[in-house]
């Protein structure tokens, strides 16, 4: 199994587990394998809506795919991670299927990755995705009337569904992560070509930078100063990571990953500048009493 972490941002970063040599559609049936020829047949009627030039199923995809956009990059990387059967932990554990760790050493310490792997494969996380799957599955027989309305589906209920199906797998991916990193059962590989590429981004930042932001982040105090969160990457980088390393599906989780993250890190500084601004008015106010 192969997986990479991809900084994002001086304080985030995203996991990508490069999925294997699938099944096809003919192979997979709904007696061995129905999860996944459930996600097979409603990725393929999602993409012939897509073709539609007008009409309700065009503006279904069209509002769904921004709804897509601003779900957790990090929910998303979790789900690339393969569940942890029985039959593939015992593989694991006997040396039959190996797992590494691909990541930029100019921009991440063997420590760093360590810790970013421990945050995707934590208790708290899995609590998080198990908290929402139930929230998803019991909201499943509310969104029941909305089947009433004609021609059109129910797609609340259908949102619900996915939903529940996105918190199983990112949670399934996290206890995965967790079970390796317990065992010592994946090895970690400075990239070259990673670095690489960082180094043509539009955005690097100097790895000096980086480490006195993780070491600020790790020793946080009252009186110290963090440093100010720093992009890594442009959307514009997605395309060239994932030629870069020959994986096609790993450009739209690299620019949604940034998206959201630029989209935060905006909204932060415009609060912060709230406050100032906010704080400046009433010391204005206090020396003019």
């Amino acid at each position: 199994m192969r997986l990479f972490l991809l900084p994002i941002s001086t304080r985030r970063s995203l996991i990508y587990c490069q999925k294997g040599i699938a099944s096809s559609p003919r192979q997979l049936t709904w007696l061995n394998n129905p999860v996944e020829k459930a996600t097979t047949r409603g990725s393929e009627t999602w993409l012939e809506w897509e073709k539609h030039k007008d009409g309700w199923r065009k503006k279904v995809t069209v509002y769904g795919n921004k709804l897509f956009q601003r779900l957790p990059f990090e929910e998303w990387g979790l789900k690339s991670v393969p569940p942890l059967t029985a039959k593939r932990k015992e593989e694991e554990l006997q040396g039959k299927i190996k797992s590494h760790v691909e990541y930029p050493e100019s921009l991440l310490k063997q420590e760093a990755v360590q810790e970013v792997l421990q945050k995707y494969g934590s208790s708290e996380r899995q609590s998080y995705h198990k908290k929402w799957f139930w929230g998803s599955v019991i909201g499943m027989p509310l969104s029941a009337p909305a089947a009433l309305v004609p021609v059109v589906p129910n797609l609340p209920f259908f949102y619900l569904v996915f939903r529940a199906w996105s918190h199983w797998r990112a949670r399934s991916g996290s206890e995965h992560i967790e079970f390796l990193i317990k065992n010592r059962l994946f090895e970690k590989r400075s990239s070259l070509v990673l670095d690489t590429v960082y180094a043509a981004s539009s955005r690097g930042v100097s790895l000096k930078n980086l480490q006195q932001d993780l070491k600020a982040s790790q020793q946080a105090d009252a009186q110290l100063k963090i440093p100010a969160e720093q992009m890594l990457l442009s959307e514009a980088d997605g395309i060239l990571i994932a030629d870069s390393l020959k994986i096609p599906e790993l450009a739209p989780e690299v620019e949604r990953a940034v998206w959201q993250v630029e989209r935060e890190i905006k909204a932060r500084k415009e609060l912060d500048d709230d406050k100032s601004k906010l704080k400046s008015v009433k010391q204005d106010k206090e020396r003019s009493r």
